[in-house]
């Protein structure tokens, strides 16, 4: 369900380190998430912990799911000496490309406990129909 995208050819693999390290920070800002399938539909879970519902954006568009938020920073600074903050807060985005027997109409998200579930129907098989007889023209 995720798309990654390859280069060929001697030069773009010259700067292959630079594109790639770009991809490891993004990867490890965003947020941790899992994909399923059963009969019926497609799953997405990503951990949200701290973010607000108001706070995230989720869209379908052209067979991609993009969820994009922020988790603000809530720490009161006052009186208190900070020795390290191991949270993280910003903003962060996501897509996963949806294969082609997902119904992009049939969308829905809960969020609970700072755990965002994407469920994603599958469209019904499209039915064969009953074999008809095609005359043939004499010309």
């Amino acid at each position: 369900m995720v798309e990654k995208s390859h280069t060929s050819g001697f030069w773009p693999s010259l700067y292959d380190p630079f594109r790639s390290m770009g991809a490891r920070v993004a990867d490890w800002f965003a947020p941790a998430s899992e994909a399923a399938t059963n009969e019926t539909a497609y799953k997405i879970v990503m951990e949200l912990p701290g973010v607000d519902d108001k706070d995230i954006d989720l869209t379908v568009a052209e067979g991609v799911v993009t969820v994009k938020g922020e988790k603000r920073s809530s720490r009161e600074d006052s009186g208190d000496t900070w020795y390290f903050s191991e949270r993280e807060y910003g903003a962060f985005s996501r897509s996963f490309r949806l294969p082609p027997d997902a119904d992009p109409n049939q969308v829905a998200a809960d969020l609970k406990d700072g755990v965002l579930r994407i469920t994603v129907s599958k469209k019904a098989p499209a039915r064969d129909e009953a074999a008809k007889s095609v005359p043939i023209n004499r010309g």
